[in-house]
C-alpha cells in the first residue's frame, strides 16, 4: 500500500508513507513491548474469496460477515492517484469463516471521495467510518490544500443508513480516522495526526458524556510513540489492538496489543510472527473468543496490493478476558423453601437473540400451516435428551460454580419428581459473588417420551399428529412429532390414555397408556410405529415429501436489503439442521416481496436475498449444490395488497416471506428384522 499511499497525502491511508520517513526498526531504542504470543499455534488463510489485484483491508465485524475496504474497478477515478475511490464491502461467511462474494454495503455511506475504515456498535444500530471532509458533497481542502479526514456517524434507517454527520472533535487542518468503538459504546478510539502528539499519527479516545462526545484525550506515551499508531481495535475484553511503526518489530506497520481495561495498564505485546510480517500488517480484529480474527497485509503470496487474511489459534490471544464471578446455584423447593440436595445443574451461555450456543440443544419441528405448507422453528430439547448433567448440588441443594462477568446464562435445574427449574441470569451489571435461587416444583404427571417410526423400518416419521385423549376427562392433546420422530406429553396422574399416531401416506396406530397404580418418577417411553400404506415404500424414503413447501417468515434483513442480521435467521439454522438430518435433501429457496417498489427492483432485491439465504446456508455446512436460489419479487402476493393498494406494515410483511420446496429427497431405508429368519423361514 505505501507506493500508492506516498504519492497523495489526501488518501484514505496517508500514514503508511511516513513509515519510510523512519526506519522504525532501526531508531526504535525504546522497546517497551513483549514480543510474541505465547506458546499459541496461529493458522493463516488469505480470504480469497474477496482479494483481488487491488487493496482489500480494514475489516470490521457486521452481521454474518465483516465490512471491509476496498474499490470498484470500474468505479470512479481519484484523479490524484489514478485509482478508483475507496469504497465499502460487505461479504458474508462461509463454513470456514471465510468471507465470500464482497458487495458494496451501502448507497448512503459509499460517495464520490474515500470510505473507511469503519466500526459498529454492538446491536449493529450505530456506526463510526472515516470519510474525506466534504462540505456539501464537495471535498473541502484546508489552508494548505490538503483534504483531510474526518470521522463521520451514521445511523440505522428504515431503507438504509442516514442521518449522517461529522463528529464534533473533527478538524480541517489536520486528520481524524481509523474509528473503533467499545464494547459500552461510550469511549470512541481513533488515530490522528492533531498537534501535540508524540510523532506523526497517535492514538485518542473521546468519552461520550450526556450524549455529548468530551474533547480527544491521547493515550500516552505507554501506546504512542515518535512513529505511527493507527488502525485501533478495541476488544470487548478491554485489549487495545492497534499497528504501529514506531516500535521497531518484524518490518512495516506491525500488530500490538495493550490492555487498558483497568487503571493499571498491561505491557505492550507485539503479536509476532505470523500475524506480522516484513512488510505492513494492519487492520487487526479478533472476535469474542480472542480465537479468530481478520487483518490485512501487502506480505509476499497474496493476490496483489493488500489482502485479507483469516487467522485461527488454537487458544486465546487475550488473557485478560472479563473477570471471572463466583456463583451460588441453589435449588430449592418452591411450596416448603427447603432446600434440593442431588439435583443436575446445566449452565448455558446465551447470546443475544436468547438463543443458547450449540444446536444440539434443539430439535426442529415442522407444523402444518392453514395453506398446506410447512412452518419450521428450533424448539429446545427436554432435559432428558440433553445428556447427564456435570453438576449436582450438595447435601445443602448448592452447587459452586464460576461465571463470566458481562454475559447472559440460562440455567437449569433437573431432579427426578420435580418439574424442571430454570432461570435466566445477566451478569452485566454483576460483581462479587453471586446467589442464585431456583425454585423446583414437585411433579405432579409423569412424562411421556414417544416416538413415531415406521413398522418394519428403522426409520423416524416426522410432521406426524398426535391424539393423546384422556379418558377420564374425555380431554383431548394434539402434538406433532419433531424431524426426529419425537414427542413428549406430560401426563396427568390416577387416568388411562388413548395415543394415536397419523400421517398421510400411512395407516394410523393406536395404543393404550395409564398412569393409574404408577410408582415412582420415571417416564412412559412408548413408540408407535407407523404401517406405510399399502406397502408403499416411498413414503419410508420421503420422510418429507418431494414437493413439500415450508415457509420462512422470519428472516430479517438489514433495512431493505438482503443482508440477513445477525440472529435473526434461525429458522434458517433449523433448515440447516434439517439438511443434515437428511443428506439427500435437495431444496429449491425462493424469496418473495411485498408490493412497495417496482416490480424490477423487487425481483432483483428477492434474488439477492434468496441467494444470501443460500450463503447463510453455506456458512452453516450445506453444500451449495444441494441449494437453488430463486427470487419471484411481487409476482404472488398472497393476499390484497397488491399495487396502488394501501395497507398495514403487518399485511405487507405477510408477503414478505422465503419459500423452500424440497425439490429431492431420497432416504436410505433401513429394514428392522424382527425374531426368526430374515428370509421369511421359522
Amino acid at each position: 500500500m505505501k507506493n500508492l499511499i506516498f504519492s497523495l497525502a489526501v488518501l484514505i491511508l496517508p500514514f503508511c508513507m511516513l513509515a519510510q520517513q523512519q526506519s522504525s526498526k532501526s531508531k526504535s531504542s525504546d522497546k517497551l513491548y513483549e514480543k510474541g504470543t505465547g506458546k499459541r499455534s496461529i493458522a493463516l488463510q488469505n480470504a480469497k474469496g474477496i482479494n483481488g489485484s487491488g487493496y482489500e483491508f480494514s475489516p470490521a465485524f457486521y452481521q454474518n460477515g465483516i465490512v471491509y475496504v476496498s474499490y470498484h474497478k470500474n468505479g470512479p477515478i481519484d484523479t490524484n492517484t489514478g485509482k478508483p475511490f475507496f469504497e465499502l464491502f460487505y461479504a458474508e461467511m462461509d463454513a470456514q469463516n471465510l468471507p465470500q462474494s464482497g458487495r458494496s454495503f451501502s448507497i448512503t455511506i459509499n460517495s464520490q471521495v474515500h470510505e473507511g475504515p469503519v466500526s459498529f456498535s454492538r446491536d449493529n444500530n450505530l456506526m463510526y467510518f472515516t470519510r474525506n471532509n466534504l462540505e456539501g458533497g464537495i471535498a473541502k481542502a484546508n489552508s494548505k490544500g490538503r483534504v483531510t479526514l474526518k470521522i463521520y456517524e451514521a445511523r440505522r434507517g428504515q431503507f438504509d443508513w442516514e442521518g449522517i454527520k461529522a463528529l464534533p472533535f473533527n478538524n480541517d487542518e489536520y486528520s481524524c480516522q481509523h474509528p473503533t468503538l467499545s464494547a459500552d459504546g461510550n469511549r470512541l478510539f481513533f488515530s490522528s495526526d492533531m498537534p501535540g502528539g508524540y510523532g506523526g499519527y497517535d492514538l485518542y479516545y473521546v468519552e461520550k458524556k450526556d450524549g455529548d462526545w468530551s474533547k480527544p484525550i491521547n493515550l500516552g506515551p505507554d501506546v504512542n510513540s515518535s512513529g505511527n499508531e493507527v488502525f485501533p481495535f478495541m476488544h470487548e475484553s478491554g485489549t487495545l489492538f492497534f499497528s504501529t511503526n514506531g516500535r521497531g518489530g518484524e518490518g512495516g506497520l506491525d500488530v500490538f496489543s495493550i490492555d487498558i481495561s483497568s487503571n493499571e495498564w498491561g505491557p505492550l505485546t507485539n503479536l509476532g510472527t505470523p500475524l506480522n510480517s516484513a512488510t505492513d500488517d494492519l487492520g487487526f480484529i479478533i472476535n469474542s473468543e480472542a480465537t479468530r480474527g481478520y487483518f490485512a497485509s501487502d506480505r509476499p503470496g497474496g493476490n496483489g496490493g493488500d489482502d485479507i487474511y483469516m487467522f485461527e489459534a488454537d487458544g486465546p490471544l487475550i488473557s485478560n478476558e472479563a473477570p471471572m464471578l463466583s456463583a451460588a446455584i441453589i435449588a430449592y423447593d418452591e411450596v416448603t423453601n427447603e432446600r434440593i440436595p442431588d439435583a443436575g445443574v446445566r449452565i448455558f451461555q446465551q447470546s443475544e437473540d436468547g438463543f443458547m450456543e450449540g444446536t444440539d440443544l434443539y430439535d426442529v419441528e415442522l407444523l402444518p400451516s392453514e395453506n398446506g405448507e410447512l412452518r419450521m422453528r428450533l424448539v429446545r430439547k427436554n432435559s432428558s435428551d440433553l445428556g447427564k448433567p456435570n453438576m449436582f448440588t450438595d447435601v445443602n441443594g448448592t452447587v459452586n460454580s464460576s461465571i463470566q462477568q458481562g454475559k447472559k446464562y440460562f440455567i437449569l435445574i433437573t431432579k427426578d419428581g420435580y418439574a424442571d427449574g430454570e432461570i435466566q441470569f445477566s451478569s452485566s451489571e454483576a460483581s462479587g459473588t453471586q446467589t442464585i435461587r431456583i425454585p423446583m416444583r414437585t411433579r405432579t404427571c409423569t412424562n411421556l417420551d414417544g416416538l413415531v417410526t415406521v413398522h418394519g423400518y428403522g426409520t423416524a416419521v416426522p410432521n406426524a399428529l398426535v391424539h393423546v385423549l384422556n379418558l377420564s376427562t374425555n380431554k383431548e392433546e394434539l402434538l406433532r412429532s419433531n424431524s426426529k420422530g419425537n414427542f413428549d406429553y406430560c401426563l396427568p396422574a390416577n387416568s388411562d390414555y388413548i395415543v394415536t399416531a397419523e400421517k398421510l401416506g400411512y395407516e394410523s396406530v393406536t395404543e393404550n397408556v395409564s398412569t393409574k397404580n404408577l410408582t415412582g418418577t420415571q417416564p412412559l417411553n412408548l413408540t408407535l410405529k407407523l404401517q406405510p400404506s399399502a406397502g408403499d415404500e416411498t413414503v419410508v424414503k420421503e420422510p418429507i415429501r418431494k414437493g413439500s413447501v415450508i415457509l420462512l417468515e422470519n428472516i430479517y434483513y438489514d433495512f431493505n436489503q438482503y443482508i440477513i442480521r445477525k440472529g435473526a435467521g434461525e429458522e434458517l439454522d433449523a433448515l440447516a439442521q434439517l439438511m443434515k438430518q437428511y443428506p439427500s435433501m435437495e431444496v429449491e429457496l425462493t424469496a418473495h416481496t411485498d408490493s412497495r417498489g417496482n416490480d424490477q427492483y423487487n425481483l432483483e432485491l428477492s434474488l439477492k436475498r434468496a441467494d444470501s439465504a443460500k450463503r447463510y446456508l453455506i456458512q452453516k455446512g450445506i453444500k451449495g449444490s444441494r441449494i437453488k436460489a430463486m427470487g419471484l419479487g411481487e409476482t404472488q402476493i398472497r393476499n390484497r395488497c397488491t399495487d396502488g393498494v394501501e395497507c398495514s406494515d403487518e399485511e405487507h410483511q405477510f408477503n414478505r416471506r422465503t419459500e423452500v420446496k424440497v425439490a429431492r429427497i431420497d432416504e436410505p431405508v433401513k429394514v428392522q428384522y424382527g425374531e426368526g429368519n430374515p428370509s421369511g423361514g421359522k
